[in-house]
């Protein structure tokens, strides 16, 4: 602890800088890996702000990295001002989600219920968005569920899409139940 003692604040800002940057670290080995980078739709702003980024709605896109044929897009709000140019502001909970079949659906390999389909921090620390993905086996239909999640207190917002799997062309559609772990 010798490090963070030292009288001047050149050394106290180091070492904040070294914990920081450890926490960083840390932080990242134990956060689920992003798979794929969704892609922007387009965003409509929803507060004005004359000198800083506004605040904005954003439309995004991905597609099941496990389900061939099945792509989801969700909206969330992004927070503008000093804070949200500088990644600071906590993203709130609202998340909004839509899922559809889009091709033919072939499953790349057994999936489990509940399995994480994308996940993304949602502040700088401790705040994450997930989107999971579960099979109806009686109605042959994918559920997908957006929520958020905290280190200490989850969030109860969530929202649910479903993808009734239907056939694409001449095949029938596969069944969902025979893909699950």
């Amino acid at each position: 602890m010798m490090w963070l003692t030292g009288t001047n604040g050149s050394g106290r800002r180091r070492a904040a800088a070294r914990l920081a940057a450890g926490v960083a670290l840390c932080l990242a080995a134990v956060a689920p890996a992003r798979a794929q980078e969704p892609d922007r739709i387009f965003d409509k702003s929803t507060v004005w702000r004359p000198l800083t980024p506004n605040d904005k709605l954003v439309v995004y896109g991905i597609d099941d990295p496990a389900v061939a044929g099945v792509a989801c897009w969700y909206t969330q709000p992004e927070k503008g001002g000093i804070k949200g140019t500088l990644g600071l502001a906590e993203d709130v909970s609202d998340i909004s989600l839509a899922c559809r079949q889009v091709g033919p659906v072939q499953f790349k390999d057994k999936m489990k219920q509940g399995e994480v389909v994308f996940s993304e921090r949602r502040s700088l620390i401790f705040k994450s968005m997930q989107i999971v993905r579960g099979c109806d086996a009686k109605r042959n239909t994918l559920i997908y569920m957006v929520y958020s999640d905290k280190v200490v207190q989850g969030s109860p917002k969530n929202s649910t899409s479903a993808v009734p799997l239907a056939p694409w062309g001449t095949e029938p559609p596969p069944k969902c139940a025979d893909f699950v772990k």
